[in-house]
């Protein structure tokens, strides 16, 4: 028979605690009386708006698998390890180069 796995216990965060109808409805942005299930796509769009596009793109997202040994390097000195490995790259692809 197998295991039933443990639930986690249930934390309360008295200093975040669960928000009721009233805060959600206080921290909407949309204006006094309009429902999200009365808007026609073209309402919509006018009121949330869009992400407009990256002003100078400088890089492109790719996939890459590394070694573990190469990923633990750069993440053992913290926060921004995908940076440094870009870092790294383009200082090896600059001496290919020059």
């Amino acid at each position: 028979m197998p295991r039933k796995a443990k639930q986690p216990p249930v934390i309360f965060d008295d200093d975040n605690p669960e928000w009721t109808k009233e805060d959600f409805a206080r921290a909407t942005k949309w204006p006094a009386g309009v429902r999200l299930k009365d808007l026609k796509p073209g309402e919509l769009a006018r009121i949330v708006g869009k992400r407009g596009p990256q002003k100078t793109p400088t890089k492109v997202a790719v996939s890459i698998r590394l070694s573990p040994e190469v990923v633990k390097h750069f993440k053992a000195k913290g926060p921004g390890w995908q940076s440094r490995i870009d870092d790294a790259l383009r200082k090896i692809a600059k001496k290919k180069a020059g």
